[in-house]
């Protein structure tokens, strides 16, 4: 039962005048809108179970008429008590209320939509930036070739549900003195068929389907991120009795490089320059997402300085242009010497001045011109 009592009319978003043709829109229009196959509201079940609630009362002349003169106090002193309403799947809904499915015909469970299917492919950082073709391997559900799909042995024929009659739902009436509420549910029997196969297939037993391996080529674009899925529409799971092929949702995995790093649409890496190398300047090659780049240092290169390569980082994915590059300075030190070598660096530092060490642009200066 709604915890708020809210005028019925207003749930449903229609005067008072409403035609018995438009409550029964109004209700449809909220029930795709609020249902949990649908919603992932918080409150979307609760603002559903208020919906159900008028639909309930004003579809019927009986209970529209006393809620019409007394309002919400009427129905309760008449004996009024909304029902409990299985929110099972939207055709099933539907099918309850007004005799039909989500898209306004009989009921469709009798060819229902196959499952999807998941799978993984695991590709590089470079892959990932040129985008690439590759062969992914998953198992999935096909009509057996024996019986053609349909279950049974060939040559066989079904016999018609004695639990439905054939109709592939069950009716339920509740009575009150406002009158019946008619409840409909999948026969349990058939499972919404209307027929039960006596001989069912031995290959497929019964089922009408068996699994197979596919190798499906799936394009991978240039620019995607790790953990993004790929849709590819219709390869997944057969559905029954003829019903539409599921999806097969790709999951790709970038996998870790051991040099570059993604950060968004950049790339980012380091470059190791020796102690002498970044005082007297050097040219060393860059690993860069299309290989190896010979970048200039100029003398006097500091430890954590960035080079910034324009348009070399990660194509955007569906979009234009790409990313850069930005490339940080490590100045390694020497962690043993000869004795000659450590003489020299002594004899340099005697002769070194604060003018050796002077900078133009400080470090965070730096930092933020290369951002900039």
């Amino acid at each position: 039962m709604a915890t708020t009592r809210r005028d019925y009319y207003e749930i449903l978003g229609l005067p008072k005048t409403a035609s018995e043709a438009d409550i029964k829109k109004a209700f449809r229009r909220l029930a795709r809108e609020l249902h949990p196959d649908v919603s992932e509201a918080p409150d979307a079940q609760e603002r559903f179970r208020e919906a159900a609630e008028a639909y309930e009362v004003l579809s019927k002349t009986e209970t529209r008429e006393v809620y019409d003169r007394y309002g919400h106090a009427g129905l309760s002193s008449g004996g009024f008590r909304p029902g409990q309403f299985d929110f099972g799947n939207l055709s099933d809904l539907f099918s309850a209320f007004f005799g039909d499915d989500l898209f306004g015909g009989p009921s469709r469970t009798r060819h229902a939509r196959g499952a999807d299917v998941a799978a993984e492919l695991e590709i590089s950082l470079r892959e990932a930036a040129q985008g690439v073709k590759r062969d992914v391997r998953f198992p999935v559900a096909v009509p057996c070739g024996e019986c053609r799909g349909s279950g049974m042995e060939p040559g066989t024929s079904p016999t018609t549900c004695p639990t439905c009659g054939g109709a592939g739902r069950l009716q339920q009436v509740s009575r009150s003195v406002f009158g019946d509420f008619v409840r409909t549910q999948t026969c349990p029997n058939c499972g919404g068929r209307g027929e039960v196969v006596e001989h069912p297939c031995k290959i497929c037993r019964g089922d009408g389907l068996v699994s197979e391996e596919h190798v499906l080529e799936v394009e991978v674009p240039p620019g995607i991120h790790d953990g993004q899925r790929i849709r590819i529409s219709g390869e997944g799971h057969a559905g029954a009795l003829g019903g539409r092929s599921g999806d097969v949702y790709v999951l790709v995995r970038v996998k870790r490089d051991e040099r570059l790093v993604r950060d968004g649409n950049d790339i980012v890496s380091t470059v190791d320059l020796t102690m002498t190398q970044a005082a007297l300047g050097a040219r060393v090659p860059v690993e860069t997402l299309e290989g190896p780049v010979e970048l200039q240092f100029e003398p006097g290169t500091q430890p954590g300085e960035i080079r910034t390569l324009r348009r070399r980082g990660m194509p955007v994915l569906q979009g234009f242009g790409r990313g850069d590059h930005r490339v940080l300075v490590n100045v390694a030190v020497p962690r043993r010497l000869t004795d000659e070598q450590r003489r020299l660096l002594e004899e340099f530092e005697r002769g070194a001045h604060d003018g050796n060490y002077s900078a133009d642009e400080g470090f965070f200066e730096k930092l933020r011109s290369a951002f900039r």
